[in-house]
């Protein structure tokens, strides 16, 4: 049984991940009054584009960082453009790359802190250079975190550092708030992300 706290959380938290997932893949997606807008599939151009200078982005590792970042986030050929504390000010400008594989990462390793191994780093998280890839890997680590919150009970809402996640405070907050803070995460890069991909659509015309 879902708590009945949790159970509007869980049903945002799938609301918001399906508008993303079908706004990205298509062939189509609700367009906010219940009609079917046609979209995507999101081509490798639209993920790695950059609308302003300097972007912030994922990069293949031989070439090094972007402007202004210090590292390349992840495992494998490619990372995401980073930086330690304290992050360059004003923020850099991030790209739907960006924003889609650190959404990723945050489902993913949230998970496995809460549930899994407890042990999974950012040096562990592959960054993926293609659309479909990225989608792909977004959709599993969605898929992970909603398995965690469909195993909560109250208990485990109320436990302070039930997720053990180590770029946040979730070691410091009870579970419930780190549920909703990671629908936040989710509704807000997402809409980000939507928005980035209607200006691509509309640069291209």
């Amino acid at each position: 049984m879902i708590p009945p706290r949790l159970a509007p959380l869980l049903e945002q938290f799938d609301f918001a991940h399906e508008r993303l997932a079908n706004r990205m893949a298509g062939p189509v997606m609700d367009s906010g009054d219940g009609t079917d807008t046609e979209v995507g599939p999101m081509t490798d151009g639209e993920y790695l584009w950059e609308p302003v200078p300097d972007c912030w982005s994922v990069r293949r590792r031989a070439d090094g960082p972007g402007p202004r970042a210090t590292l390349l986030a992840g495992a494998g050929e490619w990372g995401r453009d980073a930086a330690a504390y304290p992050h360059p000010w004003p923020p850099p400008f991030t790209t739907i790359a960006w924003r889609l594989s650190h959404l990723t990462e945050m489902l993913t390793l949230r998970a496995d802190h809460t549930t899994g191994s407890r042990a999974l780093t950012r040096d562990d998280h592959p960054v993926h250079a293609d659309a479909a890839g990225a989608m792909a890997a977004f959709g599993a680590g969605a898929a992970a975190w909603r398995r965690v919150l469909s195993s909560a009970d109250d208990t485990a809402l109320d436990t302070v550092g039930h997720c053990t996640y180590p770029h946040g405070s979730d070691a410091e907050e009870p579970f419930i708030d780190i549920v909703w803070w990671v629908n936040q995460e989710l509704l807000h890069h997402g809409a980000e992300i939507a928005l980035l991909c209607d200006l691509h659509r509309a640069s291209a015309r």
